[in-house]
């Protein structure tokens, strides 16, 4: 009787074979250039005090915060449908890809009103605590978002770096929302 020599299993790889780190690199330094960019623009812009208003709002803070809860309602489906593309809850079908981009659309597009004017007519302040994490987070929040579509069609980053893109993009707008509407809504 002979003996097939039987091969020694292998680790399957860790990632595909064409995946590569640069673009990741690259895409965080670009985001990282944004968020500061952001950051030096409000801090030596001369803020103009003007409140952007929108109509049926008692003040241009409420409209800010109703719009960035639309946004961190709009984030939270974004989560969810997230979650059903990588096959972590039981949602399937082709709707589920379409949500998740356009619920991350809108989000984008109802956050960039609430960013122009606190950029605008407030600046990047420091006068508290509170204030000065919101001016952080607020930068963070939009170069975590440059940071997420540019190594969104990449088709070779390693396959842990979107969700940890879409994780600092939820972080920072949580983050931010806390330390806007939560404040308004209590103070």
């Amino acid at each position: 009787m002979t003996s097939v020599p039987v091969p020694a299993p292998q680790a399957p790889p860790a990632e595909p074979s064409g995946t590569k780190i640069a673009p990741v690199v690259i895409a965080f330094a670009l985001g990282t250039a944004v968020a500061i960019g952001l950051g030096v623009y409000g801090r030596l812009h001369t803020p103009s005090g003007h409140a952007v208003n929108i109509a049926g709002f008692s003040s241009g803070a409420a409209a800010k915060a109703a719009l960035a809860s639309v946004a961190m309602a709009l984030a939270i489906v974004q989560t969810v449908t997230a979650m059903g593309l990588y096959g972590r809850i039981p949602l399937r079908g082709a709707w589920v890809g379409t949500v998740h981009r356009w619920s991350g659309r809108l989000a984008v597009l109802i956050s960039v009103p609430v960013a122009v004017h606190c950029l605008y007519a407030l600046g990047f302040q420091a006068y508290d605590g509170r204030v000065i994490a919101h001016s952080l987070l607020g930068c963070f929040f939009y170069g975590a978002f440059v940071f997420k579509m540019l190594i969104l069609t990449r088709d070779d980053s390693p396959k842990w770096a979107l969700p940890l893109a879409g994780g600092l993009v939820l972080s920072g707008l949580t983050a931010l929302w806390v330390t806007a509407v939560l404040y308004f809504l209590i103070v």
